[in-house]
């Protein structure tokens, strides 16, 4: 139960603030991803990160809970709750981390200026050493990370080391102090973790190609050492060294377990900031634009804003305007370097920045970052508006799917029809009725099919069609918008041509859809007609298909059973339906008829029948 009111504690919370706060924690998603908690005057208060964003914030409003006086003062000061959704806890920790020094929130433990994320670095040196470090210094060393943990990088370090025999100590190893010959293999060579470049055993193209392996693998291409791995597990194994083919087995095992990147935090990307556009699929006229900022590496402010398309603007135009409302309302001045996913209309306007158009490596998924935060905004603007204006919602949705299907009018009123047998035993029928989108399960009808031998879909739907619409003209009863058929060509056909016989087919359109779900057929258009598949009728229409199937299995099951219930029972000399209905009601299942004594049976059906049931069930067990 939410709770956002403690008279006993004087929290001056209005009933409409209450009301906000309540829709706000009920459109977060449970998604992975970090909160921010802002007062009255639009101050970030508290950050911090969940595994499930719905789940963490609600809990500081539960009855009962034992918070601390800190939560609960600052509980008191919340007015509205921000959240960026991220791609896993990882990332969700290493963005809180950001916000938190970017935004010292007031209710925060603040972070130490020392503390920061441990990084691995692949030192600018001769014969080059992979260590740990915190600090990143731009003198030509790599760096990957950052890692959420020390016990996360350490695990990675020591993978490497066990794999690829790189050297640990911090000797000179210039060409001049090798030649020198002041060095003596150390125990790391003995045992053999190194390969002894300092006393000339490996030359540096040698090591070059064994540090490229696990560089690789920081950068998260796992194909090389993968590859290394098996030649030399299999290696071993051919020469019976067991106990080494399994340390390569299990080296390769926790390879392919290890994930190296994030995009929340970055050594190569210091400064930049990122701007995608998405384009609403049901609503051309509106777009979204996000906007992410990198400072230091790091990611740290994430915003969306909505936009109108006006008259003849493009999607560069859209973009352009996104970019100037973020540097006047959010960003003030941006970087030099701006994401993109495509050039912007008026860049002059933009004075001094440079446009980056990715197309892969770290700035691509750092647009793609974007991109998924502007779908997922645009996700809870239409949750939103379907929780607070849901006749807006539905008059939206009609008309997308109007849109999308081609149809004259919105389809307010969809019926879907679905065949189910089993190797053409019990063959059934299912009409489902969605009424605005949403199913209307009391108008849901099931078919026994009747005038068909076998498994013939096409005979069967031919049936159920004509059944349903013939009854409906009969009784003058309201035409659906629009008939959706489970199946292809051949079962649009079977309906169509009914609906030809009836006169209605000008009336009532109809559609097929394919075993691929994005595919629609018409009548007399041999070719499929593919949807938006991020599109919401996709979405409906996926809904309307699934219950059809469920509705459909649900009742062919039910038959089934029934039949083998009676089959079973019908065999028994003398036991009538009507008995087999008195004790399928008692005992309801065949195997509690069978352990029933022969008292329990003559309660039912009489000393004589439960007699024989008895005799029957024994014979059976002999």
């Amino acid at each position: 139960m939410i709770f956002l009111h403690h008279a006993e504690e004087g929290l001056d919370m209005s009933e409409n603030r209450v009301k906000a706060l309540k829709e706000q924690v009920a459109m977060l998603p449970l998604s992975p991803g970090v909160y921010q908690f802002a007062d009255s005057s639009g101050k970030i208060i508290y950050v911090g990160k969940a595994k499930s964003l719905r789940k963490r914030v609600s809990s500081y409003f539960i009855e009962n809970r034992d918070h601390s006086s800190k939560v609960r003062a600052m509980v008191r000061h919340i007015a509205e709750i921000r959240h960026i959704v991220v791609g896993s806890e990882t990332d969700a920790l290493l963005l809180e981390n950001s916000l938190i020094k970017s935004l010292q929130p007031r209710y925060n433990i603040l972070l130490k200026d020392d503390k920061t994320y441990p990084w691995i670095a692949v030192l600018n040196e001769p014969f080059p050493r992979v260590i740990s470090t915190r600090r990143v210094v731009r003198d030509g060393s790599r760096y990957f990370g950052p890692y959420a943990s020390v016990s996360i990088q350490r695990s990675v370090l020591e993978f490497l080391r066990e794999t690829v025999p790189l050297r640990t100590c911090n000797l000179n190893l210039s060409q001049q102090a090798i030649a020198r010959k002041n060095y003596t293999p150390c125990l790391q060579y003995h045992i053999g973790n190194c390969k002894a470049p300092c006393v000339g055993a490996q030359s540096a193209e040698e090591y070059d190609v064994l540090l490229e392996m696990a560089v690789s693998v920081l950068k998260g291409d796992l194909r090389p050492m993968r590859t290394y791995l098996k030649e030399e597990m299999m290696r071993a194994s051919e020469e019976l060294r067991f106990e080494q083919a399994k340390r390569f087995k299990m080296r390769l095992e926790a390879l392919e377990n290890y994930s190296s990147r994030s995009v929340i935090v970055s050594a190569r990307i210091v400064d930049t900031d990122v701007f995608s556009l998405l384009v609403d699929e049901d609503d051309v006229e509106t777009a979204y634009c996000n906007f992410v900022r990198i400072r230091n590496g790091s990611v740290t402010g994430v915003s969306t804003v909505r936009l109108s398309r006006g008259v003849e603007s493009s999607d560069a135009d859209l973009l352009s305007r996104g970019i100037s409302h973020f540097v006047e309302e959010v960003a003030g001045e941006l970087s030099r370097e701006v994401i993109v996913p495509f050039e912007p209309s008026g860049t002059a306007l933009f004075d001094g920045v440079v446009f980056t158009v990715p197309r892969r490596g770290e700035k691509f998924d750092l647009l793609e970052f974007s991109q998924r935060s502007a779908r997922i905004y645009r996700a809870e603007q239409l949750k939103n508006m379907e929780i607070k204006n849901p006749d807006r919602h539905t008059d939206r949705l009609m008309e997308a799917m109007r849109r999308e299907l081609r149809l004259e009018k919105q389809p307010r009123h969809i019926e879907c029809f679905d065949n189910s047998n089993l190797q053409g035993t019990n063959p059934v029928a299912s009409c489902v009725v969605f009424r605005d989108g949403r199913p209307s399960r009391k108008e849901y009808r099931p078919f026994n099919i009747k005038t068909v031998v076998g498994a013939d879909d096409f005979a069967s739907m031919r049936e159920i069609v004509h059944r349903r619409y013939r009854r409906m003209i009969e009784e003058g009863a309201e035409l659906p918008d629009l008939i959706v058929v489970d199946g292809g060509k051949g079962q649009l056909s079977s309906a169509y041509g009914v609906l030809c016989e009836l006169g209605i087919a000008d009336r009532v359109p109809v559609v097929g859809l394919a075993k691929r779900i994005e595919e629609v057929f018409y009548p007399d258009d041999p070719q499929p007609y593919y949807l938006n598949r991020r599109g919401e009728p996709l979405k409906v229409i996926c809904h309307i298909r699934d219950e059809a199937h469920r509705f459909g299995i649900t009742f062919h099951r039910q038959k089934r059973s029934n039949s083998f219930l009676h089959s079973e029972l019908e065999q028994i000399e003398g036991i009538g339906p009507k008995s087999i209905s008195a004790l399928l009601k008692k005992f309801r299942t065949v195997s509690k008829i069978k352990a029933a004594s022969e008292s329990e049976l003559s309660a039912v059906v009489g000393a004589a029948k439960a007699l024989k049931i008895k005799e029957f069930f024994n014979k059976r067990q002999e």
